[in-house]
């Protein structure tokens, strides 16, 4: 049964791996944590003794938030995991007024489900950074 939690201490007892499929430059598990445990907000997916999936957010923690990873291991997607992250994840930034999230454009459809409205946005992408070495 696929657990949620916002206690981040419990990564210290999950396998993490097989996140960031495709990408050329994915972070290692320790910089993985790192980034998790970082967050201003973080939620987390769980079975067993294994991560499934994990959203965070950096915010001011007054006004505003902004969402950079939302990631589902493929072989748990299409299990409704994303969505209940993204709702969980709402509801801890209930308090805030703005929160932001950059996606690829096919991905559009999926947020607008969620309650997100599609705006614009530009960003800067260093990909020889993406492992954060």
């Amino acid at each position: 049964m696929i657990q949620y939690s916002t206690d981040t201490l419990l990564l210290e007892n999950l396998d993490m791996n097989g996140f960031f499929v495709d990408w050329p430059n994915p972070p290692n598990i320790k910089n993985f944590k790192r980034i998790l445990l970082g967050s201003y907000k973080c939620v987390i997916a769980f079975e067993e003794n294994k991560l499934v999936g994990f959203i965070n957010a950096i915010s001011d923690g007054v006004l505003s938030a902004y969402i950079p990873l939302l990631e589902v291991l493929p072989e748990y997607q299409s299990k409704c995991i994303g969505k209940k992250l993204v709702e969980h994840m709402k509801e801890e930034l209930s308090h805030l007024y703005m929160v932001d999230l950059l996606c690829d454009e096919k991905l559009v459809p999926y947020y607008e489900k969620l309650g997100m409205n599609k705006s614009q946005g530009v960003h800067i992408r260093n990909y020889d950074r993406q492992s954060a070495e």
